[in-house]
This record gives structure tokens, C-alpha cells and sequence, in this order.
């Protein structure tokens, strides 16, 4: 019976997973497309959608332990200058792979093999920041999460919140088959769905994270290594799904400086996620949910350092 009960809770979270990376696909879910909105357009939508998908999680989080359905939160890291500099790498290597972690999922649901490149780079990342930088593991927070600790009268707000969310799109007549039809999803859409169907997952198989597993994998340290590939797997095929159904998918021819290039944003991701630690997918669906000091200076970081190449190659590009 409990083998039993435990291959339903894989299940139901691998199909989660599936609709996770679907909704990365359909909506473009991307910290760099965030920031060129902000540098080109002067808008901060997708930036916010993405703060956004932190507020789904805490209060899925606050939801859990008033039903008392919580597991074991992941730990908090302190905030000292590898932080930041983890940052820095994190936003590069984002912005020379033209995509972050999320964005990667999103491409390669596209049909851009190119970008299978990111993750091995990624753990090549992982596997060398110890002997290039020599930088110790970051030291564990032994105090709980701010979040968790709030009053049960905070669950309520989160309760009005989606009511109110849920509302808009009735009133606007939206119906589930159009929105699942829809090619482009509003990234305030997508990042609500990535956001409940993370928590979803969390409470059934634990945080999980496919940088995580990435980096554990090169540390040596994984645990639960075919579940969380198989997890893994699933988010790409929703990713896949999403692009078929919408008519994106368009399988693309590879070229070599594609492949350098995905392939050193990679590495730069892996250095930052280790020096940080954790992805921008880690830092957007745990750290910052929890309200833990690190993650929203790393996230923070990375953008600066995305919205700095920006502007810096839009001056090369005048000079020339």
C-alpha cells in the first residue's frame, strides 16, 4: 500500500512537471526576456510575474502547514560577497546563453537543440567552481523562514489574493480550452501556474529544482537520481508540448557557435549557482518564497548584471 501510494504521488507530480514546463513554454518564462523588457520597453510585467510566482509559492507554503501537510523546508545560506558575485556569473551566463534556466526549457520546447548544451555546461559549471574559485560551501541558516512563522491571519490574505485572481479571468469570459489553446500565454499566467504546480510538487516529492540536480550530481551528492531525471524529463516534455500545440515548434539546424555559446552560458550559470547557491529557478521557487535574505541579493544581482550587458552591448552596437 505504500509503494503503492508513493508511485501515485510520483505520478502526479511528474504530470505537474509536465504542466510546469508547458507553462514555461507558453508563456516565455525568462529573467533575461524580463530585463530586455525593462532596458527596450520600459516595462516591468514579466519582472513582476516572476516576483509573482515567489507570492504562489510562500502562500501555498503558509496553506500546507495550516493543513499541516508541510515537509522539511530546504535550509537558508548566509549573505556574504560569494553571493553576490554568484549573482553577477548567474545574470552572464544567462545573458551570453540568451536565456536563464527557465528560458533554456522554454527554447528547447521550441525545438532549439542548441540549448541541450545549457545543462551540460551547467554541470561542467558545477564540477570546476571549486578549483577556479576556492570557495568554501556557504554556511547553513539555522533559524526557520520569516514566512513560516507568520500568523495564521496572513493565510487569509492569500486566500482573498486568489479569489481575486481567479476572478479576473471570469469576468474577462476566459475558459480553460482557450486558454490552453492560446499560443502565447501573459507571463502573469504562466508564472501562477509554474508557481502552483512547484508547490504541488514540493508537497508530494519535496523542493526539487533541475539546476539542483545538476549541481548535486557534480558534487557527487544526488539523491533519488532516477526519480528526479525522470522529473526532470517530464518538464521537457511538457515544454515540447506546449511549443507542439502552439504551432512554435520548429526543429532547428545546429551550428557550432550555438553550441559554444549555450554551452559557456552554462558554465557561467553553473559557477553562480554553486557560489550563490541555487539557480534562478531555485531562487525564485524557494529562497525567495521563504523570504531568505541570499536568495532575493542573488536575484537581484543577476539582473543588474543581465540589464548591464544589455546596455552595454546596445552602446557597442551604436559605436559601431
Amino acid at each position: 500500500m505504500d509503494l503503492a501510494l508513493a508511485s501515485l504521488a510520483f505520478a502526479v507530480a511528474a504530470f505537474c512537471a509536465i504542466v510546469m514546463g508547458f507553462a514555461i513554454q507558453r508563456g516565455a518564462t525568462c529573467t533575461v526576456a524580463a530585463m530586455e523588457e525593462i532596458v527596450n520597453e520600459r516595462s516591468a510585467r514579466r519582472l513582476l510575474s516572476l516576483a509573482e510566482a515567489s507570492l504562489w509559492v510562500a502562500g501555498g507554503l503558509l496553506l500546507a502547514q495550516a493543513l499541516r501537510l508541510l515537509p522539511a523546508m530546504p535550509p537558508g545560506y548566509r549573505l556574504n560577497q560569494w553571493t553576490v558575485l554568484g549573482g553577477a556569473l548567474l545574470g552572464l551566463g544567462a545573458f551570453v546563453n540568451r536565456a536563464c534556466v527557465f528560458g533554456a526549457i522554454a527554447r528547447l520546447g521550441s525545438g532549439e537543440w542548441a540549448y541541450l548544451a545549457t545543462p551540460l555546461g551547467f554541470y561542467l559549471g558545477c564540477l570546476s567552481v571549486g578549483p577556479l574559485f576556492a570557495a568554501g560551501e556557504q554556511g547553513k541558516l539555522a533559524n526557520g523562514s520569516p514566512v513560516l512563522q507568520a500568523p495564521g491571519w496572513v493565510v487569509l490574505l492569500f486566500l482573498l489574493f486568489v479569489a481575486w485572481r481567479l476572478m479576473r479571468p471570469i469576468r474577462g469570459g476566459l475558459r480553460l480550452r482557450d486558454a490552453l489553446t492560446t499560443r502565447i500565454w501573459s507571463p502573469h499566467a504562466a508564472t501562477t501556474v509554474i508557481g502552483i504546480a512547484f508547490v504541488l510538487m514540493l508537497l508530494l516529492v519535496g523542493a526539487w529544482a533541475y539546476t539542483d540536480v545538476l549541481a548535486e550530481l557534480a558534487r557527487g551528492m544526488a539523491a533519488s537520481l532516477t526519480a528526479r531525471c525522470l522529473l526532470l524529463l517530464a518538464l521537457l516534455l511538457g515544454a515540447v508540448w506546449g511549443g507542439w500545440t502552439a504551432g512554435r515548434f520548429r526543429s532547428t539546424r545546429v551550428s557550432a557557435a550555438q553550441l559554444l555559446r549555450c554551452l559557456a552560458g552554462g558554465v557561467l550559470m553553473g559557477w553562480g549557482s554553486l557560489l550563490i547557491p541555487g539557480g534562478n529557478d531555485g531562487l525564485i521557487l524557494v529562497g525567495m518564497p521563504l523570504l531568505r535574505p541570499y536568495a532575493w541579493v542573488a536575484f537581484l544581482a543577476m539582473c543588474t548584471s543581465i540589464g548591464l550587458a544589455l546596455l552595454a552591448r546596445r552602446a557597442w552596437g551604436r559605436l559601431r
